[in-house]
């Protein structure tokens, strides 16, 4: 939902497709969708309806059918929708559509409301260390405050969905193409499966201080948009129910003592180690795309690579 346009740039097969089917669904829903233009292009693509305030999602690398997606889908538009209707700081969907997911041609599509971002971060691989890591603890505190109104949301969500059962057909597709990964590799991320398959089941009987809610899913505080009225939190597609820890994963020291700081709370060092563990294993994962999307293996090498250094994610004794 930003001003962030690829301008400039030849669009991807993946882009091309993605303007002609929100263009041909928002044109269906009433919107004029004269100018589309690509805002983003990666594991999703973010369509711009200019003139239009709205932003489809399209999906385009989804291991997973049109109805999975759409099921996924209402989730995050009922609590994306649910938070902005209470005034809390996120990107809400589009008011000038129905808040359901568009199936067309085989992909789920969700609108939302177009925003101005300012103090872009453009490229992390070129923006300063310091200045990325005073970003991200600060949005790590807002994190809090997310999680502050997330606690309260009335509705059902299932437990951990971004890893069970999100990372079966992941896995299950790398057996059969491995990609940059060994038997060893394979057959470890499969036991790690495993036990989270057990985890999810019964999280309490793991971690029975665990602080079990609704969260954003993937690592809010990555997700926030800057604007000239404020911030606002982004992309929702992983909401889930889980243990806080879930969504802090990639904070880093200072983001965590932020987010204590600002919650008053504090982070279980156990806890976030596993859900650590995890969040590695679901970037193994992501290599099951990269057939569709070849730039996106040397991106996850690193992620994989910190994965094999560590210990063997397996769960605690139960309580």
């Amino acid at each position: 939902m930003t001003d962030a346009e690829s301008s400039g740039r030849t669009l991807s097969t993946r882009a091309e497709l993605a303007v002609r089917l929100a263009t041909t669904a928002g044109r269906r829903l009433g919107l004029r969708a004269d100018e589309p233009r690509v805002l983003h292009d990666v594991f999703n693509v973010l369509v711009h309806l200019a003139p239009d305030p709205v932003v489809v999602r399209v999906p385009t690398l989804a291991l997973t059918s049109a109805a999975e997606q759409a099921a996924k889908q209402r989730d995050e538009l009922a609590v994306a929708g649910w938070l902005a209707d209470r005034g809390a700081r996120v990107v809400r969907p589009s008011p000038l559509v129905p808040r359901e997911p568009v199936e067309i041609e085989g992909k789920s599509l969700t609108f939302w409301e177009y925003v101005h971002e300012v103090d872009a971060l453009g490229d992390l691989s070129e923006a300063d260390p310091g200045r990325l890591e005073e970003h991200f603890t600060q949005q790590a505190g807002w994190t809090a405050k997310l999680h502050g109104s997330l606690a309260e949301y009335p509705g059902e969500l299932p437990t951990l969905s971004p890893l069970v059962p999100a990372l079966g057909p992941a896995l299950a597709e790398l057996r059969s193409r491995p990609q940059s990964l060994t038997v060893a590799d394979l057959d470890r991320a499969e036991r790690e499966y495993a036990a989270l398959e057990t985890l999810v089941r019964d999280l309490p009987a793991y971690f029975p201080g665990a602080r079990v809610q609704a969260l954003h899913g993937d690592a809010p505080f990555y997700n926030v948009l800057r604007t000239a009225e404020g911030y606002l939190f982004n992309d929702f597609e992983d909401v889930t129910r889980g243990p806080v820890e879930w969504d802090l994963t990639l904070a880093g020291p200072r983001g965590i003592a932020e987010y204590e700081r600002v919650s008053g709370t504090r982070i279980d060092p156990d806890l976030l180690s596993a859900m650590e563990g995890a969040r590695l294993l679901q970037i193994v994962g992501a290599l099951a795309v990269v057939p569709k999307m070849p730039e996106l293996g040397p991106m996850l090498e690193p992620m994989v690579a910190q994965w094999r250094a560590r210990t063997e994610l397996t769960l605690p004794e139960r309580a």
